[in-house]
């Protein structure tokens, strides 16, 4: 169980600090986000990074306000 916690808190750290400036970066920590947070959960891992990514990618597209 303290594993467990210890690498969700580290997967929410690196998640708020490494944003990105450019989309491959946010392309990137949202595909490991999105991996890591699938796996946690039980998910496909896969599924997980093709998501994450997607959304990394297209943050600044449809947010702005949140992807800086």
């Amino acid at each position: 169980m303290e594993r467990l916690f210890a690498v969700a808190a580290i997967s929410a750290v690196l998640g708020l600090s490494a944003c990105g400036t450019t989309d491959l970066e946010r392309g990137v920590t949202g595909a490991a986000i999105g991996a890591g947070a699938a796996s946690l959960t039980g998910n496909d891992p896969v599924v997980g990074a093709a998501v994450g990514g997607s959304v990394g990618v297209l943050c600044d597209n449809v947010a702005p306000q949140y992807c800086r």
